[in-house]
């Protein structure tokens, strides 16, 4: 921590302002999309010449006090079914400890094409549906087999929005509700994961670009949920659609291309 702030110190207050630019930015697009924090703050830190891998551990361990954010601001903005969340958030958290312990001992590198199929398929049919008819509430099926797969994906490499978020889409829940639900349930899985990866995170992921990322997500975090409250369900369904199939198609250039950076975390 004295190193942090030493840190601090010594590059000026002002330094964090591009790094709180881009943790809002990304937390409004995860926060009122359900997805993509990851993606959109990766990608800006590298463009502003932050190494790879430093970006990846800054926005790894900024996205577990974001998603807690998130969560609270959904709840306030009574985007939540508590319901659901209840049999969304243990199944999750199952998952997620699953998924470290098969880290440990296995290579989880080939769930990633899996994960991109499905987000391409979810994707494409959220972007087909949504202009067609009007999203009606439908009794959700699987919510514990998803809550645990999401978990799963979430700790072998990201996926819990993408999972989750899109499957209640797609089932019939009110977009709101479904991203309202999987952001407040995500902050215990991942809290759950950081705790179990503590050994692979120090004080030092938390460097200046996390500082400035977890400031810009906090930020975002309240005008995100307020935005998921105000756009309309068939908009709101579309551009959930639109972000899973961007993040597909990332994904598949990522693992074709070696030298574009991939993301540990969406």
């Amino acid at each position: 921590m004295t190193e942090i702030l030493a840190d601090l110190t010594g590059a000026g207050w002002e330094a964090l302002v591009p790094f709180i630019v881009i943790g809002m930015l990304a937390q409004l697009v995860d926060g009122a999309l359900g997805a993509a924090f990851g993606m959109v703050s990766h990608t800006l830190l590298v463009m502003l010449g932050i190494p790879p891998a430093a970006a990846s551990m800054a926005t790894h361990s900024v996205e577990g006090f974001t998603s807690g954010a998130a969560g609270l601001s959904h709840a306030v903005q009574r985007n939540v079914d508590w319901v659901l969340f209840a049999r969304l958030v243990v199944p999750g958290i199952a998952g997620g400890l699953l998924g470290v312990w098969l880290l440990s001992v296995a290579n989880l590198g080939l769930l990633q094409p899996v994960l991109l199929v499905y987000m391409a398929a979810v994707g494409t049919y959220l972007i087909w549906r949504a202009p067609r008819r009007a999203q009606t509430f439908r009794r959700m099926r699987f919510v514990r087999s998803i809550g645990l797969a999401g978990g799963l994906f979430d700790a072998a490499g990201g996926g819990w929005g993408p999972v989750v978020t899109g499957n209640l889409v797609a089932q019939g829940l009110t977009p709101r509700t479904a991203i309202g639900t999987a952001n407040a349930a995500e902050f215990f899985v991942t809290v759950t994961i950081l705790s179990a990866l503590v050994g692979s995170f120090g004080a030092e992921a938390f460097s200046l670009a996390a500082i400035g990322l977890l400031t810009g997500g906090l930020l975002g975090a309240p005008i995100s949920a307020y935005l998921t409250r105000r756009i309309p369900s068939k908009l709101l369904m579309l551009l959930v659609g639109i972000v899973l199939l961007a993040l597909s198609l990332y994904g598949v250039v990522s693992l074709v291309f070696e030298p574009v950076p991939t993301f540990p975390r969406f």
